[in-house]
């Protein structure tokens, strides 16, 4: 895996978050490059400026290197590339003071000068942001997006025609093309949230624009509402959750049950809170909070005093366009870690994925629970404390210490 970004002079050590990942995947690109290159050979002048969809903080550790004080707002929709973009500006020994670190629906700043983005892979969130920055840039500012040129055609500067202001692309450079757009100063209205209904369950759901199969049930989803595990369950996490949907079926099937809803994605995760009040699923006979949301990687930041007895898991195989298993297994590990003796992981995958040697290597054991065609359930059960599986899936007598970086707090 290279780690050493290098263009026009910027020399820097980059990795993806977390740091002790098994994956051979970079955690910059050549729009990323190009972005940079565009901005030092413009001699772009250190203004107010926003970085939107930064992947693991390329652009925010470039900006930084170029000027310790260059102002910044940082905004995304993943944790970890907050936490990402954190941990390059430590590893490179760059000023983090005054950064602003926004998530997709806090409010952005009024006094912009430049924005820098990446292009989303989801389409319905771009035109979100692009609205969004209708609302608060004056019309003449630019807007510079790195991307795939194989992903910008007419109907995308059309989209910027309509959302932002005209836009333009760069001749390609290393395959990515730089498109800048000059806002108008319309402000635009922000789209409206999907809102569907699920008869069958009884429930109403709502979605925001990047959670993932918005409008509707997805085929993983569907097979696991239709074999939730058996037992008395207590404790339970929705690991991965999106809109909520596995979560808000267990506490219809466990009514004595507390949920805990977890995703990557702020927005999936504000859905999940929405679509907790949306179908009133509180116990009047249970005291305290019975749901709790998190905007964590996966279980890394997992409250002490969280013993889950199952836990529900549709893990995702991609992070952004790159294929990857390495979030399955950090789901798989730290569920391990976090569950109670005895507790449960069920979990729904594509057959080809091979999730049972997985969970064979990390659990040593695994149940096939269902199946069909394209997906299987299983379901792996903790039945010792004594060994300590490593990130690989091998063991360990050590067992992570509650303050270490598995359970650490999260920078602000």
């Amino acid at each position: 895996m290279t780690t050493q970004f290098s263009v026009d002079g910027i020399e820097l050590e980059l990795v993806r978050y977390p740091k002790n990942q098994e994956s051979n995947l970079q955690a910059w690109d050549a729009a990323d490059e190009h972005l940079i290159k565009h901005l030092k050979e413009t001699e772009q002048q250190s203004v107010v400026t926003a970085i939107i969809n930064d992947n693991f903080g390329a652009l925010t550790s470039c900006l930084r290197s170029i000027d310790p004080a260059w102002p910044l707002s940082v905004e995304t929709d993943a944790r970890t590339s907050l936490l990402g973009a954190q941990q390059n500006l430590e590893n490179n020994r760059l000023n983090s003071d005054n950064i602003q670190w926004l998530n997709s629906r806090e409010a952005l700043p009024t006094t912009i000068e430049l924005v820098l983005m990446k292009l989303p892979k989801n389409l319905n969130y771009f035109t979100y942001q692009l609205t969004r920055l209708s609302q608060v840039l004056p019309e003449g500012t630019q807007v510079l997006i790195g991307a795939k040129a194989k992903s910008i055609n007419k109907p995308l500067l059309e989209l910027f025609a309509r959302n932002l202001g005209p836009a333009s692309a760069s001749l390609t450079w290393k395959k990515t093309r730089v498109i800048t757009c000059i806002t108008d100063g319309k402000a635009r209205a922000l789209p409206n949230e999907t809102q569907w209904s699920i008869p069958e369950l009884n429930l109403e759901i709502t979605n925001l624009c990047n959670v993932f199969a918005a409008g509707k049930l997805d085929i993983g989803a569907r097979i696991m509402l239709d074999n939730m595990p058996k037992g008395n369950f207590k404790s339970i996490i929705d690991l991965g959750c999106g809109n909520g949907v596995l979560g808000l079926k267990a506490k219809q099937v466990f009514p004595e049950a507390y949920i805990h809803f977890v995703d990557d994605s702020e927005m999936a995760v504000e859905s999940a809170r929405r679509n907790w009040a949306l179908n009133k699923l509180d116990t009047p006979s249970l005291v305290g909070e019975q749901a709790t949301f998190s905007w964590d990687d996966c279980l890394t930041h997992l409250n002490a005093g969280v013993r889950p007895d199952l836990i529900l898991c549709n893990p995702p195989f991609h992070q952004g366009e790159a294929i990857t298993d390495h979030i399955a297994w950090q789901m798989f590990l730290q569920s391990w870690r976090a569950l109670k003796n005895g507790g449960i992981l069920h979990v729904v995958g594509n057959r080809h994925l091979a999730y049972h040697v997985k969970l064979q290597r990390i659990f040593k054991n695994c149940t096939t629970v269902a199946s069909n065609g394209k997906f299987v359930i299983l379901q792996a059960q903790k039945i010792s404390k004594k060994a300590e599986p490593h990130e690989n899936g091998e063991s360990s007598s050590a067992t992570p210490h509650p303050q270490s970086s598995l359970y650490g707090g999260v920078k602000k």
